[in-house]
Parts: structure tokens; sequence; C-alpha cells
């Protein structure tokens, strides 16, 4: 059987997979985005793109949080299947594709993040199909529906909107031509102008949030000092009032009660105020606001995502946790019905024990990734670029913007695969017929002196 090596990694994948079904019913919910999500009335977010909201609007009619979660351990699935696909095209064995989609197959938070009710999932397989699509074959059409595939992602999740002008930039750089680059950037532009357009006419804003200002000042209370900022005096609302070896991670900043951010009147006010006041204080100290970025990166050489006893939304739930009276009949109008997790042993347990050690250390995959930026250039496997940048731009950006967090890492991780596959697999019959074309050429003119 050719594939036989997939087929073998698969079944325990899948079976993964029903562990979470199987153990953790519905849906896993995160609080309190999963909730904005949920909600019946579509509109506009303030602080996340409704992108994902409107996907569970269309499955809304079937009214199962179960029904979402195994389509986006199916879709998880199927890209696994098509990037192993893709390396298998460019010439790579069996064995040596299957190795790398292993851990897309096998991370725990993978797992987790698609039995969640969050935008997570569905982002990784817009932009991993985007780029995959891109580095397969660059014609008008494969360009436009990468386009379009990156502009869904960028109204899923606003972290994906430098995916689109980093691909615009890689198809001009390589001189594919007039005709992709306008056909990516007009495709592309359909989902953000719309999206956009419906922002305007709800809330007044031709934006696709009203809160970017919100989460970059959230990254300056890390550092800011209003001493040395000296902000003018309708900005001085927002300088904390705590020393800085005492305030919490920046995103606190943006929910707690101690925040000023909620003096501010006016949603599209306070946040742009906030913006006023980061760029002040990055302007001002931007010493300490790399400081602050390269304190966050540093955390991709923690060998452990979680710790045992650590706190934090991203374990499998030991036991059930009631949904908040605020927020209960958000999930359970959607669901008809009881819509809290419920953990169902044995399999909830089997999955926890899993979660332990079923995953790649993120020191790996950045020195992987690393690595790969630096051998794709010498290789000279330029198409093996796109996905590195891009998971480079997914891992290092949110730092920069917000915060870090161990979610945000995980996009990279299939765009951290297909790079490695693309850069040290073998040669594409082009390259291969033009690195022999050179050494003929070498030799007729070694014979002809």
């Amino acid at each position: 059987m050719a594939h036989r090596a997939l087929v073998i990694a698969m079944l325990p994948a899948i079976g993964l997979r029903v562990l979470a079904v199987l153990g953790f019913p519905p849906a896993i919910l995160f609080y309190g985005d999963s909730f904005a999500f949920l909600r019946e009335e579509l509109t506009p977010g303030t602080t996340r793109p409704s992108g994902y909201s409107l996907l569970l609007a269309l499955l809304r009619p079937a009214h199962s949080l179960t029904l979402v979660t195994v389509l986006q351990h199916l879709l998880v699935l199927g890209l696994a299947v098509a990037l192993y696909a893709l390396l298998r095209r460019r010439g790579l064995p069996g064995w040596g594709a299957t190795l790398l989609v292993t851990p897309l197959l096998y991370d725990e938070f993978m797992i987790l993040l698609e039995h969640m009710i969050m935008a997570d999932a569905v982002f990784i397989v817009l932009v991993t199909a985007a780029v995959a699509l891109l580095v397969r074959r660059v014609t008008p059409a494969t360009a436009a529906t990468g386009g379009m595939l990156l502009g869904l992602a960028g109204i899923t999740r606003t972290v994906g909107l430098p995916l689109l002008i980093l691909t615009a930039a890689y198809l001009l750089i390589r001189r594919y031509g007039w005709r992709p680059l306008v056909a990516l950037l007009v495709a592309g532009a359909i989902p953000l102008g719309a999206y956009a357009t419906w922002m305007k006419a709800e809330k007044g804003v031709f934006a696709l949030t009203e809160a970017d200002g919100n989460f970059l000042w959230s990254r300056t209370m890390s550092f800011a000092d209003c001493d040395v900022i000296k902000p003018p005096e309708r900005l001085k609302v927002l300088c904390p009032d705590m020393p800085v070896e005492e305030r919490p991670y920046p995103p606190h900043w943006l929910w707690e009660d101690f925040s000023p951010l909620p003096k501010v009147p006016g949603t599209a006010n306070r946040n742009r105020l906030a913006g006023e006041f980061a760029r002040a204080a990055i302007l001002a100290q931007p010493g300490e606001y790399l400081g602050a970025v390269l304190t966050d990166l540093g955390q991709l050489f923690r060998w452990e995502r979680t710790a045992v006893d650590e706190k934090t939304p991203y374990k499998f739930p030991s036991s059930e946790r009631p949904i908040s009276e605020s927020v209960r009949g958000v999930a359970e109008s959607y669901e008809m019905g009881p819509a809290a997790t419920r953990v169902v042993e044995p399999y909830a347990g089997w999955l926890r024990a899993y979660q332990r050690f079923g995953y790649v250390p993120f020191p790996v995959l950045t020195l992987v990734l690393a690595g790969t930026l630096v051998a794709a250039p010498l290789r000279r496997r330029w198409d093996a670029l796109l996905p590195a940048l891009a998971a480079l731009a997914l891992v290092a950006s949110p730092p920069f913007l917000a915060a870090f967090d161990v979610r945000y890492v995980i996009p990279a991780i299939p765009l951290i695969c297909l790079a490695v596959g693309l850069a040290f697999g073998p040669p594409t019959p082009f390259l291969a017929r033009r690195q022999a074309t050179a050494s003929h050429d070498l030799l007729s003119a070694g014979l002809h002196r």
C-alpha cells in the first residue's frame, strides 16, 4: 500500500479525537470568548472579528455543539492529509511525509483547540490551506483562492491580516507576474472589505474590530511610566497606578476591575485614546518595549507548555465547570439543552494523561523554524520561505501587539511542518532539471578547456 505509513498514523490520531468527543461532550467552552461567538444576534465583535460566529450561525439549525467540534476535528485531519499529499508530490517518501504531519495529528493542544468553541482550529485550516495552495502552484486562479482564504482568516482572527500582505510580497519578489498578485489582493479584499462595511453600518467604524488600540495599550502596561511618557491631559486617565514589578500580565488590563481602561467613555473613543497612549509609550520607552517583547518571546524556550499545577484554561478539565448565569442562556439556546462541558471517565482521564507528554516542545519548534529559515535560501528552496515566514509572523507578532499566549503559537505548527518538507526534501522537477543543466554546463566548459 503506497500510503501505509499515513494510514497507520491516522488511526491513533482519530482515536484521540474520539476520546475528546466521548470524554468532554458536547464541547469545551472558553470563558468568555466562546459565548461571544455563540450569541444568536449576529453583530460585528468589538474585541474580536466575528468570522467564526458566521460559521456557527450556519451550523445553528442543527443545535449541536458536538457537530461543531466534530467538524473542526475533521477539518484538521483533512488538512493533515492535504499536506501529506503535497509533500508526496514534492518527492518525499510516504514515511517522510507522514513524519512531518505527525505534529499536526498528535499535538495535544491541537486536539484541545479543535474541541473548543473557539476560532483557532478554523483559522489554522484557512491559513495553512492558503499557503499550501500557493506553494503548490501559482496561477491567477490559485492566487485568488489563496487570497480569499487569507481574507476569511483575517475576519476570523486579525493576526491573519499581515499574512495577506506577506503573501503578496512573496508573489512580488518571486516575480510571478501581475495577474496572480492582483488576483490575490482583490480576492483577499472581498471578505475583509465586506466585513469592514458591515462594521461601518453597525457601529460607524470602517474596521475589523474596535480594540486594536486597547490591546496595544495593554502591551505597554508591562513597562509604561507616565513620568517618562509625559502624556497629554486627555491620556493621563490611562496611566497605571501600580509599580511595574507588581503589574499583572498585559491581558488582565483589558478585563479586570483595577484597569483604568473602562474609565474612558465610549468604545471607539476608548480604543482611539488607548492607541494614542500606546504609541506615545513605545516612542518614549522603546528599550523597555523591546525588552517586554523579548521577555515574552523567551517563553518559546520553555520546555513544558503548562506545569502540572498551573491554573490555565488550556487543559482538558478534570471536573465540570458550571456555566455562569450571565451566559448560560447563550450556550443553551445554541444547544437547545444543557451545554456545560461534561467530564466522562475513563475517556477524559486517558486524554488528560496524554496531554502531559503528547506535544512537540516549543524550543524544538523554534529551533526547527530557525533552521528552516536559514536552510531555505542556502538550498535555494524559495517556496519554503512562504510557510516559514508565515509561521514566524504568527509566532512573533502577538508579543509586539498584545502579549504572548501559548495558544497563539499552535497555528504555526502545520506551517513549520510544511516549510521543513519543502526546504529539506528532494528538489522539485524544475529545480532538479536546472541543477542538472548547470552541472552539464560546468562539465562541458571543463572539457573544452
